[in-house]
């Protein structure tokens, strides 16, 4: 049994508890990681590499709550349910409905895009510090719109998007090919985010944000099964392990859950499950992220790679991958690259999933010594050196820069 103790124990070594360490580190504190895995190596590692700071809409919206029962039951569906996972899903679901209603909708858009104010700049600030400045790319990111009435149709989501304060430019066929010629040609256009940010590659950064932590701060690579607060601090134990913490950060990301209920909060949290596929290329035929809008998956160019990721699936931690998943990010990237050959990986991984669609960021219910940073969703590693510096403020005792009501752990 490992007896220790520390200032600040980070419960999750994903980029949001990485961020987390890195900052605390920054203002002087003593800081010991806990995590059973490799740091950055999960969600972290195999998402589409976004700084998505235009991603402003929930994934519950009155679109999708309209055409829910059709999502959740057709294969091809961007958004899927593993259908043995529905019992212990449906409680979630059935809040996911409440918030898709178009008041709590706009709300919780409102609130993502004051969280997501200035992600981009925060995360030059984080890259120059860990150099990975290189990895960090500034070309923009794209939605593409296979045809004309999709093209047509996303007008009012961009109108909506640039009320809440998102650089976006709606432009057609010709100009589309004009900065991807590697695309096939379309009929309907694309929305460009000419200043989004996006990553080369997310494992190298991962890699590089570890390293910069690790030099500074400890790593019990050990599973935290059990919190205990005492009035000096916070018990942390887990196989072999008793922690002792003058403060607890929960940022272990689709595995929070059971330790927030520890903490005295229940927090409806579950588990999008992520896929990706990968072809080895000499040079990618993008270059940046473009999202086929309609079919819910970005193209993702990376160092020596293409990455094609995304699409939704509920279906909790423990059920195996699901080959359909795979199977349709391959087919989709046909419909526009015919000739990509069979694959030569694929992936999944667990993206912590609120029904609001917004993080839980603060102190729990139970007292300030446990500070909540998970249920990022697809923003995780858009917001994590957002929720760093929340969570630095919060423990320095200062005003964070934006406001985080709505990320409140007694909000459900």
């Amino acid at each position: 049994m490992q007896r220790l103790t520390t200032d600040i124990a980070v419960i999750g070594a994903g980029v949001v508890g990485l961020a987390v360490a890195e900052r605390l580190l920054a203002d002087g504190r003593e800081v010991v990681l806990v995590d059973p895995g490799l740091p950055g190596m999960g969600a972290s590692y195999g998402n589409a590499g976004t700084i998505a700071d235009y991603a402003v809409s929930p994934v519950g919206t009155p679109a999708v709550l309209w055409n829910l029962p059709t999502l959740l039951t057709s294969r091809t569906s961007p958004l899927a349910i593993r259908h043995r996972a529905l019992p212990t899903l449906a409680p979630w679901l059935l809040r996911f409905a409440g918030q898709s209603l178009p008041a709590a909708a706009a709300r919780n858009a409102a609130a993502i895009a004051g969280l997501l104010a200035g992600a981009g700049p925060f995360w030059e600030d984080l890259a120059l510090r860990v150099s990975g400045a290189g990895i960090l790319q500034r070309r923009g990111c794209l939605y593409l719109y296979e045809t004309e009435a999709e093209f047509h149709a996303a007008e009012a989501d961009m109108a909506a998007r640039r009320a809440l304060g998102v650089n976006v430019e709606l432009v057609g066929p010709e100009a589309l090919a004009a900065l991807e010629p590697g695309l096939p040609a379309v009929k309907g256009g694309g929305a460009v985010f000419a200043g989004a940010r996006f990553l080369s590659d997310p494992g190298r950064m991962m890699g590089l944000l570890a390293a910069s932590v690790m030099t500074r701060a400890g790593l019990l690579a050990v599973r935290a099964d059990r919190l205990e607060r005492r009035p000096d601090g916070v018990i942390v134990e887990g196989p072999g392990l008793h922690l002792h913490a003058r403060r607890v950060v929960i940022a272990a990301g689709a595995h929070s859950r059971a330790l927030a209920v520890q903490a005295g909060d229940r927090i409806p949290l579950d588990t999008e499950r992520g896929y990706h596929v990968e072809w080895d290329m000499p040079a990618p035929r993008l270059t940046r992220p473009v999202a086929a809008a309609a079919r819910g998956f970005y193209f993702c160019p990376m160092e020596g790679r293409l990455r094609v990721a995304g699409t939704v699936e509920l279906g909790g931690l423990t059920l195996p991958p699901s080959p359909h998943r795979i199977a349709r990010l391959v087919e989709g990237a046909r419909a526009f690259f015919p000739d990509l050959g069979p694959p030569d990986r694929e992936w999944m991984g667990f993206r912590p999933s609120l029904p609001d669609s917004l993080p839980v960021i603060g102190p729990s219910r139970g007292g300030a010594e446990v500070i909540h940073a998970f249920g990022h969703g697809h923003l995780g590693v858009t917001l994590a050196p957002v929720t760093a510096g929340i969570v630095a403020d919060l423990i320095a005792g200062r005003v964070p820069d934006r406001d985080i009501g709505a990320c409140r752990a007694d909000r459900f």
